[in-house]
């Protein structure tokens, strides 16, 4: 319990710091990125785009508010392969500032809803001024832990997170809360960073790498099977970019069962 708050709380001052420099319209977190601390080595790639705002492209991204995109600090676009439809219920983990559930809130429409799950005041704060700012009704930001979803079971169709899973510090039960909430048939899009086998031991001690997305990563093989002990299938992993000399980021998809 005592590693638990540690890092919660390491992770909280990290990203509370990110979203208090977007409000103040600098541009520290788009140049930092989720890998940005200086005591963490990342692939030369972190510097050309491979964290945060610089993978958002396209007309969806420049309908959202400058401070929704700039205060991203994700791996990937989840929104971009969770294949969401009109009606459906999104809940995203670890919401941040607000990106990818504008963006979700907009291809659901109006009959559809999107909740943003995160447990950092700063960043709920600004991710409400960006819906309000973005003019999207159908989206709501509620604060929790991603090991314990506030949401009844089987209460949303798609859950999507954005390089969040990875600073968790029980993903095994990440992975069941979302099994948990989702509907039977309901689907899992997440883009997160894996570490690759045999990550040095010094990089796992470092608090600055775990906030940074890439100690406390799970392996590829770590993270299947803790969806398949979460009672998932039609398991689907597939890497995207590297994001640091010992990790890559990925997009993962799966579904719980239908029945």
């Amino acid at each position: 319990m005592a590693e638990l708050e540690e890092i919660r709380e390491a992770v909280r001052e990290r990203y509370a710091a990110a979203a208090k420099a977007v409000a103040r319209l600098t541009d520290e977190p788009a140049a930092s990125g989720c890998c940005g601390s200086g005591r963490v080595s990342c692939s030369p790639a972190d510097e050309t785009g491979v964290f945060g705002a610089p993978l958002y492209e396209g007309d969806e991204a420049g309908e959202l508010p400058a401070a929704a995109v700039a205060a991203s600090l994700g791996c990937g676009v989840p929104t971009a392969v969770a294949d969401l439809h009109e009606g459906e219920t999104v809940l995203d983990l670890g919401s941040g500032a607000g990106a990818d559930v504008l963006i979700s809130a907009r291809r659901v429409g109006p009959t559809g809803k999107v909740i943003g799950l995160d447990m950092t005041d700063e960043m709920l704060e600004l991710a409400r001024a960006n819906a309000a700012a973005a003019g999207v009704g159908n989206a709501e930001f509620v604060k929790g832990y991603l090991e314990d979803i506030p949401l009844a079971d089987s209460s949303v169709d798609v859950v999507i997170s954005n390089c969040v899973i990875n600073l968790a510090a029980d993903k095994p039960t990440v992975i069941r809360e979302a099994g948990r909430v989702l509907r039977p048939g309901g689907r899992l899009a997440v883009s997160d960073v894996l570490a690759d086998p045999g990550i040095d031991e010094a990089t796992k001690a470092d608090m600055a790498a775990w906030t940074g997305c890439i100690a406390g990563a799970l392996t590829e093989p770590e993270f299947r099977a803790a969806l398949q002990d979460a009672g998932f299938e039609e398991i689907e992993i597939r890497a995207s970019h590297r994001v640091h000399s010992h990790a890559g980021s990925a997009i993962i998809r799966a579904r719980k069962p239908a029945g």
